[in-house]
């Protein structure tokens, strides 16, 4: 190739970018507003990032994979997390985390009823923004080895292996609890004394046991697998005592699993739970 061939090419490789650099920013530009539910934009969703901003949020947390890392990334926090849960958290976090056990503490902000009513829709606006499966991974929340994180079809954590036509309820069960969406292990942990959005279930079959004799259970169920198929589909039939997972009354947990779980989806998951003891 000749100097003058090196240049044409290399002038014509670069106009051949340009034009390609700014086709995709003209079709990104032209599909931001049905990407990011443009129309959802409220003046309180406009308040709640003004929120963000003036706390300094992004100096711990991430969106969209975008701030620091030394606590969550929030960017679909909303889809995890229920309205009520985000509430009691940001009115006091030092409730749900302890800082010798956990070693983080979210600072106790302060906010105001209004503000933490803002942040959250600003936060269920950035939770419902199409960006395309990023960040990819769920939310994990404080475990221990082997608890953390969703496990894909097929795949194997922490000596899970997948599921086959001979496996019995437990295996499927147990299958069920760490690949569900959005799965329990974002909030479970399986680890004793690891509490973390929800309390651990090591040894909940035991509990389970003592609290149906202890008298002071306030549920419907009389029996261990009552009383976890009651703790899937009706949470708050009986809340832990202390207050850490619910507020007013009702618990943090969604009460939405009756529907989106079949009968026998729920059967399999109080299968696996009632071994853990």
């Amino acid at each position: 190739m000749t100097k003058r061939q090196a240049r044409i090419f290399a002038w014509g490789s670069t106009l051949v970018a340009i034009v390609v650099f700014l086709g995709l920013t003209i079709d990104s530009h032209r599909q931001f507003p049905t990407l990011t539910n443009a129309e959802n934009i409220t003046p309180e969703v406009v308040k709640g990032m003004d929120v963000w901003h003036k706390y300094n949020c992004i100096n711990c947390h991430t969106l969209f994979g975008e701030g620091a890392y030394y606590a969550p990334d929030l960017t679909k926090i909303t889809q995890h997390r229920s309205e009520a849960y985000l509430e009691a958290y940001m009115r006091d976090p030092a409730a749900f985390y302890d800082e010798q056990r956990h070693r983080r503490l979210m600072p106790q902000q302060n906010l105001a009823d209004e503000e933490i009513t803002n942040l959250i829709k600003f936060l269920d606006w950035v939770a419902n923004v199409d960006n395309q499966g990023w960040p990819p991974r769920p939310i994990l929340v404080t475990g221990g080895p082997g608890q953390a994180g969703a496990v894909a079809s097929g795949a194997t954590s922490a000596g899970l292996r997948p599921v086959t036509e001979g496996d019995d309820d437990r295996a499927i069960g147990e299958n069920l609890f760490r690949t569900t969406v959005p799965t329990c292990v974002a909030c479970h942990s399986l680890v004793p004394g690891a509490d973390g959005a929800g309390p651990s279930l090591a040894g909940v079959a035991t509990r389970a046991e003592a609290l149906l004799q202890s008298g002071d259970y306030t549920g419907e169920a009389t029996d261990v697998e009552a009383y976890l198929r009651e703790s899937i589909v009706s949470p708050s039939a009986h809340l832990t005592a202390g207050g850490m997972y619910s507020a007013g009354g009702v618990s943090f947990m969604p009460d939405t699993y009756g529907q989106s779980l079949s009968e026998t989806e729920i059967e399999q998951l109080v299968a696996f739970l009632v071994t853990l003891k």
